[in-house]
């Protein structure tokens, strides 16, 4: 786990298809995903290394995925369109 970024996601908004898209996007190599269990990884070891760019968060659908700034008690969450629209 991150000391200054944690990331979070609903599970069961994120399809196979956007962890691969999340996967792709990300500069920081945060996400993986895995077509056989869990479709969106986090990786813990990554996640102080947010650049907070926003690709994710623009991408995923809304509500589902989410970056809390622990350094400032603040959390950004995705705006993209929802899963099902």
């Amino acid at each position: 786990m991150g000391i200054f970024i944690r990331i979070s996601a609903d599970e069961n908004a994120i399809t196979q298809d956007m962890a691969r898209k999340l996967t792709s996007l990300c500069p920081v190599d945060i996400f993986d995903f895995d077509d056989d269990g869990q479709p969106l990884i986090i990786k813990p070891e990554q996640e102080d290394e947010c650049i907070l760019c926003r690709l994710c968060l623009d991408a995923a659908p809304a509500g589902s995925l989410a970056i809390h700034k622990l350094y400032k008690q603040e959390t950004l969450v995705s705006t993209g369109q929802p899963a099902n629209g």
